[in-house]
């Protein structure tokens, strides 16, 4: 039996035609094995360097079958809507259960086939569209409102629904069907001597002295909202506050952001560290002194939970899951004038409240732990086929 995995994504391959992901790597693609033995996957993908390709995670799962699907929303490929419908089709009549990861054109394009040739699928819901286009661009304005109601039509009319947030998706993309929360995230064992290492961390940290900041998510997309903690550096600095340093890892062309700090004179104060393997990203967390969410859109973001689970003080947007996460304390608004906000929970962070928000946010985490995440999900992918199995 086949599944089939559909999302924009995207892979990426070497000229060995090794497959490789962020995100999508093993551990997200060997949960479907609870649906079929063998696993598909419709998706775009880039070409990638092999010097490159060592910053990301191999796919090494078997058997595992990649449908290339060319990027429609590129100015190069929109005419080749066809070619990808094409491709779609093909991959969604080979399989026998469809995952369909929203947004995204790839997965909104599998329903419209699964649908035609009677094949059963399930639909995860992973971001809000409208906040992810809205915020993007003024071509992403355009778009906004398409995906919205794309997004919004198709997740009604799907039978099994699994949301990655406890509240906020499940209000803006209601269902018809049977859905779930249940998020993407699902962390190892979590093992004490963490919080003990973060909590000696803290009493360390002197008066005064130099405070790191941390925000993993790509670089060249513009609603991860980076660009609003490099302007509240930039204001701080005027005060004559000049002890936090900001790292960002991601991937991605930081030209826009790099312009952005040298604009509010704190470029020596922005640490650009690339995009690093998910193993290297935990050490990297237990170096920064506070991790910071500054999406205006978001699911409910892995990062931050990851952060969380490392018993890092954070702070964040009051966007998407965000707020389903950190106290109020901790949030700002989601706008663009959210400066003096950002500023103020920096300046306001001291020993005390790190050492409580570092508890906070350990407890918070375990919640995503991987043995009850993979159980729901595991439980939800066996009610999905028995259902399937009943019909036919």
């Amino acid at each position: 039996m086949r599944v089939l995995f559909c999302h924009d994504g995207p892979l990426h391959v070497d000229d060995n035609n090794n497959y490789y992901g962020i995100a999508h790597n093993d551990e997200m693609f060997k949960r479907y094995f609870h649906i079929a033995n063998k696993i598909s996957v419709a998706i775009r993908v880039k070409k990638i360097s092999q010097e490159d390709a060592k910053k990301l995670s191999k796919i090494t799962i078997k058997p595992f079958e990649v449908f290339e699907v060319p990027n429609i929303l590129s100015v190069e490929n929109m005419f080749k809507i066809h070619k990808a419908k094409e491709i779609i089709k093909n991959a969604v009549l080979k399989s026998d259960y469809i995952v369909v990861r929203l947004p995204s054109i790839t997965g909104f394009i599998a329903i419209d086939f699964a649908k035609k040739y009677n094949k059963p699928y399930l639909t995860e819901v992973v971001a809000c569209p409208w906040d992810a286009y809205w915020n993007h661009s003024f071509k992403g304005k355009l778009f906004a409102p398409l995906m919205y109601y794309k997004t919004k039509k198709r997740v009604w009319n799907s039978e099994y629904v699994i949301y990655v947030t406890n509240n906020f998706l499940q209000k803006r993309y209601p269902s018809k069907g049977i859905g779930i929360s249940c998020s993407n995230v699902s962390l190892k064992e979590f093992d004490n001597k963490v919080l003990d290492r973060r909590m000696e961390k803290i009493k360390n940290l002197k008066p005064g002295g130099k405070i790191i900041i941390g925000t993993t998510a790509a670089v060249n997309v513009r609603y991860k909202g980076q660009q609003y903690v490099i302007q509240a550096l930039g204001k701080l600095k005027k005060k004559g506050i000049t002890n936090y340093e900001y790292q960002l890892v991601g991937a991605g062309d930081q030209s826009y952001l790099k312009s952005i700090a040298q604009k509010y004179d704190v470029v020596d104060q922005v640490k650009f560290l690339g995009p690093k393997r998910h193993d290297e990203v935990f050490k990297w967390l237990d170096s920064i002194d506070i991790y910071v969410q500054p999406s205006r859109q978001e699911g409910l973001p892995r990062a931050l939970i990851e952060a969380m689970s490392r018993g890092l003080p954070a702070f964040g947007a009051k966007t998407g899951g965000i707020p389903e996460l950190l106290q109020e304390e901790f949030l700002f608004s989601n706008t663009r004038k959210n400066i003096d906000e950002i500023c103020n929970i920096l300046i306001n962070f001291d020993k005390e409240k790190m050492i409580k928000q570092a508890n906070f946010n350990y407890k918070v985490a375990k919640r995503y732990d991987r043995l009850t995440i993979e159980k729901r999900r595991q439980e939800f992918f066996k009610y999905f086929k028995s259902n399937v199995h009943n019909k036919i």
